[in-house]
């Protein structure tokens, strides 16, 4: 059974220190594709961007900087609050993301409870389609 767990945040575009941008967001989780999570920038505009990566490099993100290359997720306090801050870089550009840390680790947590770390494989069933195979 196919599975969704979506969440509506708005994210900060940071422009320079004293400077950031509302950017509404939506992220999303979907069991089809278990080790991934997915963040729609632009929601409502006609040409939203679309962002893909590990499920594992924004879990851990929450809690340490991580990630290399394209990703990278770290925590930290801006004003007083807790972010998590998505580097994000692509041939189009380079953008710097914050997040509410809270908000993310709830959906975060939503994700972990619909498909546990370590059973992520489970949800591709490649198991019954080697089976299937096999049987042929």
């Amino acid at each position: 059974m196919r599975t969704v767990v979506e969440r509506d945040l708005e994210l900060k575009l940071v422009l320079s220190p004293e400077r950031r941008i509302p950017v509404p967001a939506r992220l999303g989780y979907v069991t089809d594709d278990p080790y991934a999570v997915h963040v729609t920038f632009h929601v409502d505009c006609a040409h939203p961007v679309y962002w893909t990566f590990a499920r594992d490099l924004l879990v851990e993100g929450v809690f340490r900087p991580c990630g290399q290359g394209d990703v990278r997720v770290w925590p930290t306090k801006t004003e007083g609050r807790s972010v998590v801050l998505m580097a994000l870089s692509s041939p189009d550009g380079d953008a710097l993301l914050e997040a509410p840390a809270a908000l993310v680790s709830a959906w975060l947590e939503r994700t972990l409870r619909v498909v546990p770390p370590g059973t992520e494989g489970e949800q591709l069933g490649l198991d019954d389609e080697l089976d299937q195979l096999l049987a042929q």
